[in-house]
């Protein structure tokens, strides 16, 4: 039977005494789901909904072979990284043989969140470098550690940046030519570099999302990163590639973000979808720069590659190249973006649409060229509502729909979005 209104109700008061206020939910009526598949979820309200956002299950929800491949594993052995295991092994070729050049012959590592691969490699890359400081984006995104909250501006205001952290411009603030894109990010980078030298503390790392999700989803134009990673590496940094929103064939045209501005980090680092929400993340790096590291820190991570975790990992690499899921992103993400194009004819809030294959953001503006925030939550909510289809928002004024659904999405789900899109603006008008 499905749930009523003072069911929810009920719920949410009880969440809220057990967990207590610091959580945060999505919508606001908030959702209660039961279960998934594909590209689907459904409601204790007993209604589908259309999952537009949902990165972190990048083959779809439930995929049967990676839930058979966890299953069968778990029924076998589950135990930790300090004995001996072909399933870390085996997984650590597949992943690093996704990789260019001298990273592509370095070194895997697991942790169990993203969180955790970004803190290892800044520990890594600040021994590496002797330096301390790490330049960011204004509304970045990367961990809840206490060394990544700290450089994690979209956390909020009352999170304060680590004395160490500088922040930068996003590579394409609204308005800026995109052949000039590039050049303008490097300059707000070489600024940090040159603040962080005359505060003693050096340039560690340079980490940034390779598709700037938290600050409104820049992709273009290719080769953008390309003069910003240089300035780092002169300065005697690291570049720090956080790949766990935008990796694993997301992008379409290429298997990571980073990949598609000719560049090779030092360091990626990996999360959300390479378990398809089994919680498994890692890092893949360079061999110099782990070897100070190496010699001097000891590591492990106790459950971080576990075998159940490889398990999964393996299976989501399994279904990537089975159904052919990055060309699959890269055609339907196309298809998707031509679509909300046709829409930002009709509805004039709707000031651009960018991104890469199945990673979208739609810029909303109001007549006076000013972010249209309120426009955006109220849409966000309309979509939940009315048109059962589940997506956020994200920017420095989350005016910018945030569209990053499973890689199993199709054309027929991209109409439906897309429909469902415009006639949300048209009850909202």
């Amino acid at each position: 039977m499905p749930h009523t209104a003072s069911d929810s109700n009920a719920l949410l008061a009880r969440r809220q005494r057990l967990l207590g206020p610091a959580y945060r939910l999505f919508y606001e009526r908030p959702l209660q789901l039961v279960s998934g598949q594909g590209v689907w979820l459904r409601g204790a309200d007993g209604r589908d909904y259309l999952d537009a956002y949902n990165n972190v299950v990048c083959v779809g929800h439930c995929h049967p072979r990676v839930v058979e491949a966890i299953a069968r594993q778990a029924a076998t052995l589950n135990t930790h990284t300090r004995y001996l295991h072909d399933g870390i092994l085996d997984y650590a070729e597949r992943l690093l043989a996704t990789l260019p050049g001298e990273l592509g012959q370095g070194h895997a590592m697991f942790t169990c969140s993203g969180s955790e691969a970004n803190d290892l490699a800044l520990r890594i890359a600040r021994t590496h470098t002797r330096a301390q400081g790490v330049i960011i984006t204004h509304n970045a995104y990367h961990g809840v550690t206490a060394a990544l909250a700290e450089a994690s501006p979209s956390l909020g205001t009352y999170v304060k940046l680590g004395a160490a952290v500088r922040t930068v411009p996003a590579p394409q603030p609204w308005g800026l030519p995109p052949e000039q894109a590039a050049q303008a990010f490097a300059a707000g980078v070489q600024a940090a570099i040159d603040d962080l030298r005359l505060s003693g503390l050096g340039v560690a790392a340079l980490l940034v999302d390779t598709v700037f999700s938290s600050d409104g989803i820049h992709t273009d134009p290719l080769g953008l990163l390309g003069p910003a990673v240089e300035a780092v590496r002169a300065a005697g940094g690291v570049f720090i590639a956080d790949e766990v929103q935008p990796g694993f064939g997301r992008t379409g045209d290429t298997f990571w973000g980073f990949a598609r501005h000719g560049v090779v980090p030092d360091i990626v680092t990996l999360g959300k979808p390479m378990g398809n929400g089994h919680p498994v993340a890692g890092l893949a790096v360079q061999r110099d720069v782990l070897a100070a590291f190496a010699r001097e820190c000891r590591y492990f991570n106790t459950f971080g590659g576990n075998p159940v975790a490889m398990a999964a990992a393996s299976a989501v690499l399994d279904v990537l190249e089975a159904e052919g899921l990055q060309a699959n992103a890269q055609r339907t993400g196309a298809y998707l973006r031509a679509g909300l194009q046709r829409l930002a004819a009709r509805h004039p809030v709707i000031a651009e649409v960018r991104g890469a294959g199945l990673f979208v953001g739609v810029e909303l503006r109001g007549a006076d060229g000013q972010p249209a925030t309120e426009r955006a939550t109220r849409l966000v909510n309309q979509l939940r509502d009315h048109e059962g289809i589940l997506l956020s928002a994200t920017g420095p004024q989350a005016h910018i729909l945030k569209i990053r659904p499973p890689l199993v999405f199709e054309p027929a789900h991209a109409d439906y979005l897309v429909n469902g899109i415009d006639r949300a603006l048209t009850a909202l008008d």
